[in-house]
């Protein structure tokens, strides 16, 4: 569940402005992100047939850089405007009772937050004669999620997800509409439990939430027939239905990690250009020169570019209905993965070539760094999200479109990969279900599944004709990620892999100010170690300490 509150005022504009340089007190970065929050929705004025469908402007927003400055702020969004509103936009034709509702929530009036759980919750929903009664049976089944506390003073509603109870039948799982608090105080049978702050990251109070006996009543059933309480024919694919926006989400979250590695490439690109080091002459020596500095920044710009080019054809593709919605997600699985590998790689690499520089949160890789381990989990966990993918297509349940394999070296290695294993476990004893496919299978779907990703991401650069030397940092980047099969299988030894990457940079360096250019990430960028004259204005607005004190003599005297 996600709950925050809003304030009001001219200050919303000032701290807008200053986005990332209000850095020094957590209790104001926390009222912050709401008022950013809501200045974003007024800006973009989305309907609900924007976010139900998936418009343009909706990509818009979610896609914004401005995502990337404040997590925070775009946790609330994705969960306010993909999930709760995009759950609810669908049954408004039928439900007019919901579109005050939904009116609030896009005027952003309201706080909501969206409760979601795996298919086998155990928070249950009671039918009563007026009603449900939502009831949490037990400590292990609290929902666990941002804040549902009254802490800002709004009042907030939740999407809560929970097993429909019909004369003690279990109906199958239903998203129900739940007050959480008013302005002052939670309502009654709802409890929350604030959790401690998550280190070193944009603050977003997290609690565990329950309840105990809270009355709804039947339009609190989020359904286009709220008196359609029979069991479903299939339970399981009528819990997807209901969570539709889950393929969606998990596309969502991907967005601000491309912006954050673009501006992590452009930060370090520009400091490596004018920090400067003094060797054996007397002429300073620019640290790009060096190429241990050269290839962390080449490749995180290559794969900033790669990925934005590849990102709104995926986008567009998410709202396909003439793919099967298995594929759908997917494909969204395989991008989440991609952005989500590459950011790990990259932030980390290009904030320690900017030595000390890179750890202060004013130069703003530490602190998304931190960030990015949050969306790891959010709409799925990467890795549970790969294996079960990566069973799926190796059961041959249904195929994901891949280049085909003559395309190129990585839409190669992705067709090699599935192969290789889908013939791996027709040998194996047991199938799918042994340990033989726990053991030697398992561990390699988040592998397969990053190497379609690649496939894919090239592929759209091909086809978009993005430069030769991106593309080749990008190959070689990925290569990386798999050194053996390219030796086994296209020949390229260990040697040859390095002398392929030395061409590649080689190739870029007349042109990496350009491609930094071509990040389009500059005017969302505010670390001072861009250049001498932003660190200096910096310097000059730091607080300085000066005095009149005179040490004690003794003070000052060595001791052993």
């Amino acid at each position: 569940m996600l709950s925050f509150g809003s304030q009001s005022g001219s200050s919303a504009v000032i701290i807008f402005i200053s986005f990332d340089r209000i850095v020094y007190l957590p209790s104001t970065r926390r009222c912050c992100f709401e008022l950013r929050a809501r200045l974003l929705m007024q800006t973009y004025n989305l309907s609900a047939s924007d976010v139900q469908v998936c418009s343009p402007k909706y990509w818009a927003m979610m896609t914004d850089p401005i995502m990337s400055l404040d997590t925070a702020m775009f946790t609330i969004l994705a969960a306010h405007v993909g999930l709760t509103i995009g759950t609810l936009s669908r049954h408004l034709h039928k439900r007019p009772d919901l579109r005050p509702l939904v009116n609030r929530l896009l005027r952003f009036d309201t706080c909501r937050g969206h409760g979601l759980d795996a298919f086998n919750i155990e928070t249950t929903a009671t039918k009563t004669p007026d009603g449900f009664i939502i009831n949490t049976p037990r400590e292990e089944a609290c929902k666990f999620m941002p804040a549902s506390t009254p802490s800002f003073g709004i009042p907030k509603v939740a999407l809560v997800m929970a097993r429909l109870i019909v004369d003690g039948e279990d109906r199958g799982p239903r998203f129900f509409i739940v007050p959480v608090c008013n302005e002052h105080e939670m309502f009654k049978g709802v409890e929350s439990i604030r959790l401690g702050a998550r280190p070193g990251t944009c603050p977003l109070d997290f609690s565990i939430t329950s309840f105990k006996q809270v009355h709804v009543p039947f339009s609190a059933l989020v359904s286009s027939n709220i008196y359609d309480h029979s069991l479903p024919a299939s339970p399981l694919e009528k819990w997807w239905d209901e969570v539709w926006r889950i393929p969606l989400g998990t596309l969502a979250v991907t967005a601000p990690w491309i912006s954050s590695i673009k501006a992590a490439a452009f930060i370090a690109g520009r400091y490596s250009m004018h920090r400067s080091l003094v060797g054996k002459g007397t002429d300073p020596i620019p640290i790009i020169t060096f190429r241990t500095q050269q290839w962390p920044i080449a490749h995180a710009t290559a794969v900033g570019l790669v990925m934005t080019n590849w990102f709104p054809t995926v986008a567009k593709n998410s709202s396909d209905k003439s793919l099967d919605h298995r594929v759908r997600h997917g494909i969204a699985v395989i991008v989440k993965t991609t952005v989500c590998r590459h950011f790990q790689r990259c932030v980390p690499e290009v904030a320690e070539r900017c030595g000390a520089q890179g750890t202060f949160e004013h130069n703003y890789m530490a602190r998304i760094e931190n960030d990015g381990k949050g969306v790891i989990i959010a709409e799925g966990d990467v890795l549970t999200l790969c294996i079960r993918l990566f069973s799926e297509l190796l059961l041959q349940r249904y195929q994901i479109p891949l280049p085909d394999p003559s395309e190129s070296l990585l839409a190669r290695h992705a067709a090699s990969i599935l192969e290789e294993n889908i013939t791996l476990l027709s040998n194996l004893r047991g199938g799918h279900r042994s340990e033989s496919f726990n053991s030697l299978i398992l561990p390699q779907a988040e592998l397969a599944i990053e190497a379609m990703g690649h496939a894919l991401a090239y592929s759209a650069g091909l086809k978009s004709g993005l430069p030769k030397p991106i593309l080749d940092v990008y190959e070689c980047a990925v290569i990386r990620r798999d050194p053996a099969w390219y030796s086994e299988n296209a020949g390229l030894t260990r040697i040859l892999q390095r002398i392929r990457e030395d061409e590649a940079i080689t190739s870029t360096l007349p042109h990496l100010d350009t491609y930094l250019n071509n990040l389009a990430i500059e005017e969302y960028v505010s670390a001072p170690i861009i250049s001498d004259e932003a660190w200096k204005e910096y310097h000059n607005a730091m607080p300085v300490f000066t005095g009149n004190a005179i040490p004690i003599d003794d003070q000052v005297q060595a001791m052993l």
